[in-house]
């Protein structure tokens, strides 16, 4: 089974944070649309894409628009992950056991990220590293924001258009 796509409702959800407290998609629809962004520590396309998430969170923060990395590994390598690459939205646990929340979402790749409205439509569903997604998901929450997005991207490196994840 594929990812979940464009249109769908997202199914609603609560996991726990990385500090030990639940987080309910349901919660935060209420305030607003959702960036779920699915990872493994192991997985290089995650290395390489959830630093670009970093800079969005952090050029807008988590005001109109709830950002949130959904792990599929314990806290202690999810905790490292985090600290490597500098990570400061919120972190959710998704079960190492069973993983509910990534096989109700259809995962079958990291990263995927949605971009789930706030009624709760998916409106974006990536897989995998493609910088037009990206691009889109920056432009939304700038939007979302009462504004302009900010660059994501800096004018002298070198971003792939696509890596597989």
């Amino acid at each position: 089974m594929a990812a979940l796509t464009k249109g769908p409702s997202a199914p609603y959800f609560t996991l726990p944070t990385m500090d030990g407290k639940q987080f309910s998609l349901r919660d935060a629809l209420a305030r607003g649309p959702v960036i779920a962004a699915f990872f493994k520590v192991s997985c290089p396309v995650c290395q390489y894409a959830f630093p670009f998430l970093e800079r969005i969170y952090k050029a807008h923060g988590n005001q109109q628009v709830t950002m949130v990395g959904i792990s599929q590994n314990d806290k202690p390598h999810t905790a490292e992950f985090t600290k490597e690459y500098g990570l400061t939205f919120p972190v959710l646990l998704d079960d190492t056991n069973t993983y509910p929340v990534s096989n109700a979402y259809g995962l079958t790749n990291v990263p995927t990220i949605f971009w789930i409205a706030s009624d709760g439509e998916i409106e974006i569903s990536s897989v995998g590293w493609m910088r037009k997604e990206i691009e889109e998901i920056n432009r939304r929450v700038g939007e979302a924001q009462g504004g302009m997005p900010k660059p994501v991207f800096l004018p002298d490196e070198s971003v792939a258009d696509f890596r597989a994840g």
